[in-house]
């Protein structure tokens, strides 16, 4: 499964997030410093902020003390639910959609299969948490990539 630009950037958003509420709970941090942290679009992070401040995941604050932090714990972030909501209208194949012409649809198992398989792909994400994406050994590592350049 393929997931778009959309949900890879909400989950580093949520990653750099994490950390760096880990290291300063107080400071909030900018659109910029994200987007300069993996050298990616300010423009294109402006969007996927938006969207999870819409929907709980972090607080947006504007203004010259504003930022963005964490709108909930990282252990109540359930990464299954994340994509999900960033991946909503997202199918792997026709006639999983509601626009199916497949002609072979009626007589085709590749549905039910595909169907099985991104129900697993998202039994397995709900089972971690944005805190489980920033702890253990590779947290270090993490941190002095994005936090320490």
């Amino acid at each position: 499964m393929n997931i778009k630009r959309f949900t890879d950037y909400s989950l580093r958003i949520l990653i750099y997030l994490a950390l760096k509420s880990k290291e300063t709970s107080e400071a909030p941090v900018t659109i910029k410093e994200v987007a300069d942290s993996y050298s990616i679009s300010k423009n294109h992070l402006m969007k996927v902020v938006q969207e999870l401040s819409a929907k709980g995941y972090i607080r947006a604050t504007r203004g010259k003390n504003g930022g963005l932090k964490l709108g909930k714990a990282a252990k109540l972030i359930n990464i299954g639910e994340v994509v999900r909501m960033t991946e909503q209208d997202s199918t792997l194949v026709e006639c999983l959609g509601d626009n199916n012409h497949c002609v072979i649809t009626p007589a085709c198992e590749l549905k039910n299969i595909l169907a099985k398989a991104k129900a697993c792909f998202f039994e397995s994400l709900d089972q971690h948490t944005l805190a489980d994406l920033i702890k253990g050994k590779r947290s270090n590592e993490l941190k002095s990539i994005l936090l320490f350049p």
